[in-house]
């Protein structure tokens, strides 16, 4: 257990965080806006929890939302400084965060894919390269590279027509065949292509926060205090 040693403003005063406002990450104590941010709280037993959707409650603390952040926020026991209070965390906590972000985003596919916004098969993404509402191709990442590379090249060569009035057209692979496949509710889900309508920017920007988190280290762990305290599960 660990009593936590913290100047009070690296706490908020709730889950309510609009987009553009900043807040101190507990690791390198940079400035930074919430959505390069990850929030975490206090949960049951003391543990502390990833707050990914920035809607729990009770006082948050904010570490830069990438892998090797949280996992130096661990190791350097900034949570016991952190929270006025004892605490617990857990080692993998930094695997937790990563498993809720891509369930996260996963369930946004889904409701696309109920909208009606999900067009699934190399045909019929073929098909939707041609479209004004196509807001992304989705590969699953253990797709053979042959397909992936066609639809890739077919979308740079779309781009190329129009330069004057490039389109934004995301490429998402982040995520199994088996994972797809359970979003979208049907088998064998290897390419799709994702429309704009309801969950479709949801998906999108939780993909690239995702994508984001698993980025490797670009030298944002480097400030750091010393800490003492902390006690890991």
């Amino acid at each position: 257990m660990t009593l936590a040693l913290t100047q009070h403003h690296e706490l908020d005063r709730g889950a309510r965080a609009a987009a553009g406002v900043q807040r101190h990450c507990a690791l390198t104590r940079e400035l930074k806006p919430v959505d390069d941010m990850m929030r975490f709280v206090i949960g049951p037993g003391n543990h502390v929890v990833p707050d990914v959707k920035r809607k729990l409650p009770g006082r948050g603390l904010w570490v830069t939302a990438t892998r090797a952040a949280i996992a130096e926020a661990v190791k350097r026991s900034v949570f016991a400084r952190g929270f006025k209070q004892e605490v617990r965390v857990a080692p993998n906590l930094a695997d937790t965060a990563d498993e809720m972000l891509e369930r996260a985003a996963l369930d946004a596919l889904a409701i696309a894919g109920k909208a009606g916004r999900v067009a699934a098969g190399f045909a019929k993404v073929e098909q939707a390269l041609g479209r004004e509402d196509l807001a992304a191709l989705i590969h699953a990442a253990d797709a053979a590279g042959e397909g992936t590379r066609k639809l890739n090249d077919a979308l740079a060569a779309l781009r190329r027509k129009t330069p004057e009035n490039p389109r934004e057209i995301a490429i998402v692979d982040l995520f199994s065949g088996r994972q797809l496949d359970l979003a979208l509710n049907r088998p064998n889900v290897v390419h799709a292509a994702l429309l704009a309508g309801p969950g479709s920017e949801t998906f999108l920007a939780r993909s690239e926060r995702l994508k984001r988190f698993r980025s490797p280290a670009d030298g944002t762990i480097a400030s750091h205090h010393g800490a003492r305290g902390q006690v890991t599960e």
